[in-house]
C-alpha cells in the first residue's frame, strides 16, 4: 500500500510540475509530466494528454490518439474531456471516410481549446451519435460549454436528432452562466423564428454578447443586424466596422460584404482596390456570393472597360458551387459569346442549372433555346414540364410559355387545340399570349378562323407596345382583314414599330409612301426609308433602293449603288433581284464605255 500511495503521490507532484510549466507557456515541456500522471489514470492528466496530441504540444498532433485519451478522462467524469470529447466527434476524427458538414462548430464547440480541434485540415466523419451521448453528459454535469455544444447537435445535427425548442433551452441555460458559444447560439436560435421587435432585440443582444467576447461568426452576424436596423439601431458605419472585425478573423461571408462596402463606399471611405482584394479572398475561400459579385463587377465595368473573360471565370467559380444567379450570368456570356466562345448547347446547360436551383428567369432563357432548336431533347422535355406545372398553379406566363411548347411540338406532341386553350387562359394577363391567340384565331390553328376576334387580340396586344403586334396590326389594316382597310392608321402604326427599331416596319413605311396606298405618294420618303431598312439588311428593302437608285424614281440616279444593294438583295436568294441585277448590269456597262469614249467631255 505504501508503494501504490507513494506512486499517487509522485503521479500528482509530476501533474501540478507540468502545470506550473504550462502557467509559464511552456506546454511541450510539461507533456512528459502529464504523461507521468495519466499512467496513475489521474483524469485531470488524462485529459491534459489529450490536449497535448490535439493541439501537438511536445509531441506529435494525433485526433485518433487525442480522443483515445479524452475517452479515458470523459469516462471517468470529467466534464470538460466530456464537452471537448463531444466537440471532437461533431467535427469528425480526421482520417474518417467523409467530410465533416459543421457550420459555426468551432464557436458552438465546446472547451477553450476548441480552436484547435477545428482546424484539421484532413477530411473527416461526424459521429453525432457519440457526440450527443458526451454532449448530454457534459450538460448534465453542469458545463455551459457541454449545454452550448448540445444545442448545436439538436440544432444542426441529423434530422432525427433535431429538437429546436430543446436547443433553445439548453442555448438559454449556457448564456445564462456567460458562456460566449451559448450566447451565439441562442442569438441564432431566438432570430431564426423572431416575428416582433421583442424577439429580435432579444437575438441581437444574445449576438453582442458573444460578439463582445469575440467570436468572429457573432460579429459578423451583429454587423448584418446592425447595418440593416434590425433588432438594434441602424448604424451602417458600425455594422461595416463589425464585418472588418470578423473579416480580418477569417469569416468569408464578413469578408465578402466589408470587400463590397469598400467598393461602394458605404459606411466607410471608398477603396475599391482593397475592396477587390477582400473579395478575391473570400472568393477563393470559397464564398460563392463573393465570386458571383466579382464578376458581375467584371462584367458591368465601371472606371474599367468591362473584362468579360474575367468574369467568366468568377462566375464559372461561383456557379459551381451551384450559384444561381452566377450559373445565369454565366449562360449569358455563353449566348453573347462574350468573355467566352459563343456556344448555345453551353449556355443551355448553365440555364438548366440555374433554372434547377430556382432561377425562374432562366427556365425562360432556356425555353427561348428550346423553341430555337439549339437545346437537347431532355431540356424539350425538361422546359415543357416546368412550364405546365406551373401553368396548372395559375401562373399565366407559364400558361403562355405551355401554350408555345403546345403549339410547336416543343417536349410535347403538337396539339393546336390545347395549345389555344392555354394562350386564352394567359391572354388575360400577358401580352405575348394577346398577340399569339391572334394569330392563332386568324390562321385558324386549332379554333375555327375568327380574323375579327383575332384582329382584337392583336390589337390589344400592339396597344400595350409590343413592335410584332403592331406590325401584324397595321398589315391587316392595309389589307382590310378582320376588319375595315385603314391605310393612315396603319403607317402611323408602322411608325411606332419602326421607332421601335422593327426593319419590317421601316420597309413597309417604304412601301406606302411608294405610292397604290390611300395616302399621298411621297417617293423621297419611301426611298429614305427603304434605305433605312436595306442598310439594316432586310432583302426586299436592298431591291427596292435598287431599283429607285437604278430609276431615279426619288430624282437621284446611281446606276453603280443600285447594283450593290441589288447584289445584296440577291445573296440573299431573292429571285426577282437576280432577274433585276441582270438588266442593270448590262446598262451600267453601257454607261461607263460611254462616259470613258475620248469626245465624251465634247459631247
Amino acid at each position: 500500500m505504501a508503494g501504490i500511495f507513494s506512486w499517487m503521490q509522485s503521479s500528482s507532484a509530476a501533474l501540478k510540475q507540468a502545470r506550473r510549466l504550462v502557467a509559464q507557456g511552456r506546454r511541450a515541456d510539461a507533456f512528459p509530466l502529464f504523461a507521468k500522471a495519466a499512467e496513475a489514470k489521474l483524469p485531470e492528466a488524462e485529459h491534459e494528454v489529450a490536449r497535448c496530441y490535439l493541439e501537438g504540444a511536445g509531441v506529435p498532433p494525433s485526433a485518433p490518439e487525442g480522443a483515445r485519451w479524452l475517452e479515458r478522462a470523459a469516462s471517468q467524469g470529467h466534464v470538460e474531456a466530456q464537452s471537448m470529447l463531444a466537440a471532437l466527434y461533431v467535427q469528425g476524427i480526421p482520417g474518417s471516410a467523409a467530410p465533416a458538414a459543421v457550420s459555426h462548430a468551432s464557436e458552438l464547440s465546446a472547451g477553450r481549446p476548441a480552436e484547435a480541434l477545428f482546424t484539421q485540415n484532413e477530411p473527416a466523419k461526424p459521429d453525432f451519435e457519440r457526440a450527443i451521448m458526451w454532449a448530454r453528459k457534459a450538460a448534465d454535469a453542469g458545463s455551459a460549454d457541454g449545454q452550448a455544444l448540445l444545442g448545436y447537435i439538436l440544432t444542426s445535427g441529423p434530422e432525427g436528432m433535431r429538437d429546436l425548442e430543446a436547443a433553445e433551452q439548453h442555448y438559454r441555460r449556457s448564456a445564462a452562466a456567460g458562456c460566449p458559444q451559448g450566447h451565439l447560439g441562442l442569438g441564432l436560435a431566438v432570430l431564426r423564428s423572431a416575428r416582433t421587435p421583442v424577439q429580435l432585440a432579444e437575438g441581437a443582444s444574445a449576438l453582442a454578447s458573444a460578439a463582445a467576447a469575440g467570436l468572429p461568426t457573432a460579429q459578423y452576424l451583429l454587423g448584418v443586424l446592425t447595418e440593416q436596423g434590425q433588432g438594434v439601431e441602424k448604424d451602417v458605419a458600425r455594422g461595416v466596422g463589425l464585418y472588418r472585425t470578423a473579416a480580418q478573423k477569417g469569416v468569408r461571408s464578413a469578408q465578402a460584404r466589408w470587400g463590397l462596402a469598400l467598393m461602394e463606399g458605404r459606411g466607410v471611405e471608398r477603396d475599391p482596390v482593397t475592396g477587390e482584394s477582400w473579395l478575391r479572398r473570400a472568393a477563393l475561400g470559397g464564398d460563392p456570393e463573393a465570386a458571383a459579385i466579382i464578376g458581375d463587377l467584371y462584367a458591368r465595368g465601371g472606371e474599367l472597360p468591362p473584362n468579360h473573360a474575367e468574369a467568366a471565370m468568377w462566375f464559372r467559380l461561383a456557379a459551381d458551387t451551384g450559384h444561381r444567379m452566377a450559373a445565369r450570368s454565366l449562360g449569358m456570356l455563353y449566348l453573347t459569346g462574350a468573355g467566352v466562345p459563343r456556344d448555345a448547347t453551353e449556355a443551355a446547360r448553365w440555364f438548366r442549372i440555374s433554372a434547377e436551383a430556382g432561377d425562374d428567369r432562366s427556365k425562360h432563357d432556356l425555353a427561348a433555346l428550346v423553341l430555337q432548336g439549339q437545346a437537347t431533347p431532355e431540356d424539350s422535355v425538361r422546359t415543357r414540364e416546368w412550364f405546365e406545372t406551373a401553368a396548372a398553379s395559375g401562373d399565366l406566363v407559364a400558361a403562355f410559355n405551355y401554350g408555345v411548347c403546345l403549339a410547336q411540338g416543343v417536349g410535347v406532341e403538337r396539339d393546336d387545340r390545347r395549345a389555344a386553350e392555354w394562350l386564352r387562359i394567359a391572354a388575360a394577363g400577358v401580352v405575348n399570349a394577346q398577340y399569339w391567340l391572334g394569330r392563332i384565331l386568324v390562321e385558324g390553328r386549332g379554333v375555327a378562323v375568327d380574323p375579327a376576334e383575332g384582329r382584337a387580340w392583336i390589337a390589344r396586344a400592339a396597344d400595350s407596345g409590343m413592335t410584332d403586334a403592331q406590325v401584324a396590326l397595321a398589315e391587316m389594316m392595309v389589307n382590310g382583314r378582320g376588319g375595315p382597310k385603314d391605310h393612315a392608321a396603319a403607317l402611323a402604326m408602322f411608325q411606332r414599330a419602326a421607332a421601335a427599331g422593327h426593319v419590317g416596319a421601316m420597309f413597309a413605311i417604304g412601301a406606302l409612301f411608294g405610292g397604290g396606298h390611300d395616302i399621298p405618294w411621297d417617293r423621297p420618303q419611301a426611298q429614305r426609308w427603304f434605305r433605312m431598312a436595306a442598310e439594316r439588311g432586310h432583302a426586299h428593302a436592298q431591291m427596292m433602293l435598287g431599283r429607285y437608285l437604278a430609276r431615279g424614281l426619288a430624282g437621284e440616279t446611281n446606276h453603280e449603288e443600285a447594283c450593290a444593294w441589288m447584289e445584296r438583295a440577291a445573296a440573299q436568294g431573292l429571285a426577282e433581284a437576280r432577274q433585276d441585277l441582270a438588266v442593270l448590269r448590262p446598262a451600267e456597262a453601257a454607261l461607263h464605255a460611254d462616259a470613258t469614249r475620248p469626245d465624251a467631255s465634247a459631247r
